[in-house]
């Protein structure tokens, strides 16, 4: 996928609490789809899972090791957790200010509720991949937060197509 484009998200955007905690309402992930998205997020180079420490219980962060060079620490709100993976199977991620108006755009995200507050107008809610053309998407998004963050260039296809585990 070009990184500079995102296709539209098709169907209706999904309901979300727009308070804390910030969710989405009513969803379910698919679990082939799931299974794949937590297998390419923890493939990253030096992202560890550990048990979130923003988020609600069961969220999975995806954390960079101690001794990964930041280009943009400002951009994590606690610790080394980048971003995290919801029970639902949404993410939050913070990207550079304009790939996150183009996710918004393209109807792959919406605002965290918290962003301006904290000064991150990057930081967003991807919402649940329904399909694996959909986690195309949104895993170039997460790939997008993790190069952001971290000053490296790491092709999300490239490890989209790895082999398993």
């Amino acid at each position: 996928m070009n990184v500079s484009s995102l296709p539209q998200r098709s169907g209706p955007q999904p309901l979300t609490h727009k308070g804390m905690p910030h969710a989405q309402i009513g969803v379910q992930p698919v679990p082939d789809v799931n299974a794949e998205l937590f297998r390419r997020a923890y493939a990253l180079p030096d992202v560890e899972r550990r048990p979130t420490i923003v988020s609600v219980p069961g969220a999975q962060a995806l954390w960079l090791r101690e001794g990964v060079p930041l280009a943009h620490p400002e951009a994590i709100a606690v610790g080394r957790e980048f971003a995290h993976i919801h029970p639902d199977g949404s993410l939050h991620v913070s990207l550079p200010e304009e790939r996150a108006r183009e996710a918004i755009q393209a109807g792959w995200a919406e605002p965290h509720p918290m962003a301006q507050y904290m000064g991150n107008l990057g930081m967003v809610m991807l919402y649940t991949p329904r399909m694996m053309e959909e986690l195309d998407v949104v895993f170039q998004l997460i790939v997008d937060s993790y190069n952001f963050v971290t000053g490296r260039g790491v092709n999300a296809a490239e490890i989209a197509e790895a082999p398993h585990a």
